[in-house]
Parts: C-alpha cells; sequence; structure tokens
C-alpha cells in the first residue's frame, strides 16, 4: 500500500471530512496543509493573505506540502489551490496516491457559505466566485490518480472506494 494519500479538489469538496475518516479506517496520521500552515506563522489563513498576499501563502503550502511528502503513512489533505504550482503537482504524484474530491457548485456554495476562513470567497455573488475559481483551475485537478464526486454520497462510501482503489493499485 502506498506510504501517503493526498487529497486534492476545490475548497468545500469534503477533504477535511474524508480525510479525517480515512485516516481513522487505515490508522494513519493526518495532516491538513492550511492546518500545518496557521501553526507555522501563528496566525489565521485571511490574515496571512491580508497581510501578505496569496503569493506568500502559496510560498508558505509549498513548503508544507514539501515536508509532508516525506511522512509515511500520512493522509494529507489540501487547500483548494494547492494544485495551482506545477512544484506541488508533482511533489504529490511522485510521493503519494492522488485522490481528487468534486462537488457540484450548489454543494460548495451550502458547504462553504459561512465559513470566514476563506478569503479568495469573499465576493458578492458567492455562486458565480466559485464557477470563475473553478473557471481559473480547469484541468489542475486532473492528475489525480482517482476522482470521486462527493454531492450526495456518504462518507463512508467515499472512504471504502478509495481503500478499494489504493489496495488495489
Amino acid at each position: 500500500m502506498e506510504k501517503r494519500i493526498f487529497l486534492i479538489g476545490f475548497m468545500g469538496t469534503g477533504k477535511t471530512t474524508v480525510g479525517k475518516r480515512l485516516a481513522e479506517e487505515l490508522n494513519w496520521a493526518l495532516y491538513d496543509t492550511d492546518h500545518e500552515i496557521v501553526k507555522r506563522v501563528g496566525r489565521p489563513i485571511p490574515e496571512i493573505f491580508a497581510t501578505d498576499g496569496e503569493a506568500y501563502f502559496r510560498q508558505l503550502e509549498t513548503a508544507v506540502l514539501t515536508e509532508l511528502s516525506a511522512v509515511p503513512q500520512a493522509v494529507i489533505t489540501t487547500g483548494g489551490g494547492a494544485v495551482l504550482a506545477a512544484e506541488n503537482r508533482e511533489w504529490m504524484s511522485k510521493s503519494g496516491f492522488v485522490v481528487g474530491l468534486q462537488a457540484e457548485v450548489a454543494e460548495i456554495v451550502r458547504r462553504v457559505a459561512d465559513d470566514p476562513n476563506r478569503p479568495l470567497l469573499q465576493a458578492d455573488d458567492l455562486s458565480e466566485r466559485i464557477v470563475q475559481l473553478m473557471e481559473t483551475r480547469a484541468g489542475l485537478y486532473d492528475f489525480a490518480e482517482l476522482t470521486l464526486p462527493t454531492t450526495g454520497r456518504e462518507i463512508e462510501e467515499i472512504v471504502m472506494e478509495i481503500i478499494r482503489k489504493l489496495s488495489a493499485s
């Protein structure tokens, strides 16, 4: 079995929720790149974006992802924009099993509407902003070895599908 699993996907697709359950099921460590960044910097993500900008945040994200790519038996959940850097996609591809999660726009809106920790979604029309971001990231999640929809599905079903695919690879 692979040494680590990376969960990628647009924000609100279920990476954190699926990651927690998957790590429990496999009895592996769980790391969330956003949480690791917050621990290092000692500030919440919206503050990092506001003070230092998105480029600085993306540098931190790459540094954290690079380190986590060496941790054995780990489930690593990434921020939705982690795929923006080719270096990040390469690290994940060569050091683990990459699972892409997808959800319908309406479901993403429902999941993230009340979350103040998403600086890229601060907009008057949340649905429009999500569609716009999804369009700019089109194709960037396609390197995943397994892509699963999460809208209307039980977490347990998604986790078991990942484990079956992982075992077969």
